[in-house]
């Protein structure tokens, strides 16, 4: 945890007159669906500036989530696609002991020394699969990497399984190594 958000929770009781614990115990009773509405509540009902209250809602969903919920979530209604996703991540832990695998709330990195690979349910019926792969050109399949902008530089739509082919594996094992 950075030095900041150590003394902004150290603060907290002083400043907004609870400790963290205290707020996560309000919110869990109120169990707000989205960040915004979380904040707005704590700014109106409680007084708690946006700083406090973004930090204080911020941590309490953090602790509510595990990796598999934001999975889960991530293919909510998408389910068709959760078979190229666990085929994705099969082959992904092949790759060496050194991957880690990121599970985020629209997406999963996986990170070697750095993320080289960014995998994204991006429509009910297809994938985004974001590489990093410097001065690699594209090609019809291969494309620019599109909505990732900087996060990625190439992009493969995926709907079926079978796209996960001898290419495509290349292409991953191809950004795993030079992701060091």
């Amino acid at each position: 945890m950075d030095k900041a958000l150590q003394t902004m929770i150290d603060n907290m009781p002083e400043k907004t007159g609870k400790s963290l614990n205290e707020w996560k115990a309000i919110l869990k009773e109120k169990a707000f669906t989205k960040h915004s509405e979380g904040v707005k509540y704590l700014k109106t009902e409680h007084n708690v500036t946006h700083g406090f209250a973004n930090t204080i809602v911020t941590l309490s969903k953090e602790e509510n989530t595990t990796p598999d919920d934001l999975v889960s979530i991530q293919y909510k209604g998408k389910e068709i696609l959760f078979p190229i996703y666990e085929k994705l991540i099969e082959f992904v832990k092949t790759l060496g002991d050194d991957v880690t695998i990121t599970p985020k709330k629209g997406s999963v990195s996986i990170i070697r020394k750095r993320q080289f690979i960014l995998i994204k349910p991006a429509t009910k019926t297809r994938i985004d699969l974001g590489f990093k792969l410097k001065d690699k050109p594209t090609t019809d399949r291969l494309e620019n990497s599109g909505p990732f902008g900087t996060m990625c530089t190439h992009r493969v739509k995926l709907s079926t399984i079978s796209e996960i082919d001898e290419e495509l594996k290349n292409w991953i094992l191809e950004a795993y190594s030079k992701s060091v």
